[in-house]
């Protein structure tokens, strides 16, 4: 049984890649696991992280996230690249839509 919350895991694992002054940060999934609150705690700390200079590649599901703290976007179906551009365009990008949202939504 872990004895911490999984964002106090996250933080430790940024503090350690981060020690290393890296130019890039690449994060996989760090907020797995985490609540709404978490969530927004480790945004505030991506946003200050890229403030200071790092460029930071994340692959992360958690839509609401990506699209609040990227610049740009890229989205992959099955291996392939259907869009790269900026959080407003991929939200209303057809061929994402179809992907992850299926036909019903995809505007006419």
């Amino acid at each position: 049984m872990n004895r911490y919350p999984a964002w106090r895991y996250a933080l430790i694992a940024i503090a350690i890649a981060l020690a290393a002054r890296p130019a890039l940060l690449l994060l996989d999934e760090p907020a797995a696991g985490m609540t709404g609150a978490e969530k927004d705690t480790i945004s505030r700390l991506i946003l200050d992280i890229r403030g200071r200079g790092v460029t930071v590649f994340l692959v992360e599901h958690d839509m609401r996230l990506v699209m609040g703290i990227s610049d740009r976007v890229l989205v992959l179906n099955h291996g392939r690249l259907i869009a790269d551009g900026a959080p407003a365009t991929i939200q209303t990008h057809p061929e994402v839509i179809r992907a992850y949202l299926g036909t019903s939504h995809v505007p006419a």
